[in-house]
């Protein structure tokens, strides 16, 4: 079993979901907020491995949903120059165990790095049930949108303000 260092957006359902399916698994899951993490070019550039620019981006943030950030447009530097002062731009989640590291939840590189498979007959039904979800995107659905330029720490611009108080979203 492996101790997985989880940079995430607290609050985020998506997230929620991918770390129970790696306790489920059996592994120990430290977890960061990838928002206020002090990042500097060097460290964030080291979970990015040899992916292209376009895959470093979070599809659903705000700047590029509205187009105002156009991945496909942007070199090395300058991505990861716009990531470390929007945060919001990373793709979720940033992962690390050991040396290795890792950006986005993918099933199969997770499957043969560390293993996603339940230790527990009791845990199977449950991850079988996450397995079948999109583990990589946002878990809110019905064509709710994000405003995070004005809540940094979570929630969504759908909610009544006691509900950014609480950093989640609750679908």
């Amino acid at each position: 079993m492996a101790r997985v260092i989880f940079y995430e957006k607290p609050g985020c359902k998506g997230g929620t979901r991918q770390k129970v399916l790696l306790t489920a698994a059996g592994h120990e899951v430290i977890t960061y907020n990838l928002l206020t993490e002090p990042w500097t070019v060097e460290r964030l550039r080291s979970f990015f491995g040899d992916r292209p620019v376009t895959d470093w981006f979070n599809r659903s943030a705000p700047q590029i949903k509205s187009g105002e950030i156009v991945p496909e447009q942007l070199d090395e530097q300058t991505a990861l120059l716009l990531m470390l002062r929007e945060p919001l731009l990373i793709r979720r989640p940033l992962l690390q165990v050991g040396d290795r590291r890792e950006v986005g939840f993918d099933v199969e590189i997770l499957e043969t790095w560390i293993g996603l498979k339940p230790v527990d007959e009791s845990f199977r039904a449950m991850s079988e049930n996450l397995m079948s979800q999109d583990l990589q995107g946002c878990a809110h659905g019905n064509g709710h949108s994000h405003d995070h330029h004005h809540d940094h720490q979570g929630g969504c611009n759908h909610h009544g303000q006691q509900e950014h108080h609480r950093q989640s979203c609750h679908h």
